[in-house]
């Protein structure tokens, strides 16, 4: 297996380990998503305001939830905020 399909099997682990606990089994809600920043990164925004705006960036569609899309969406973000710190 080539290095990038296994990064794309741990993304697509990570979700599925959090998704559909509260629900559907291939979306994020709220507390799912707030569930995973906290393990998975160690911080999470500090207050519900801030968990509010957060999320809503996320659910780009406006659903409520966050499904794998959008989620392949923040992690890209991510990627992208720590190679421009070490770059």
């Amino acid at each position: 297996m080539n290095t990038i399909f296994e990064a794309i099997t741990i993304l697509r682990q990570v979700f599925d380990k959090y998704a559909g606990k509260e629900g559907d089994p291939k979306t994020l809600t709220k507390k799912e998503v707030l569930e995973l920043l906290k393990e998975q990164l160690g911080e999470a925004p500090s207050s519900k305001a801030e968990m509010d705006d957060f999320f809503n960036m996320l659910d780009d569609d406006g659903d409520g939830v966050v499904d794998f899309n959008e989620y392949v969406v923040l992690c890209a973000k991510l990627l992208s905020a720590i190679h421009l710190s070490i770059h």
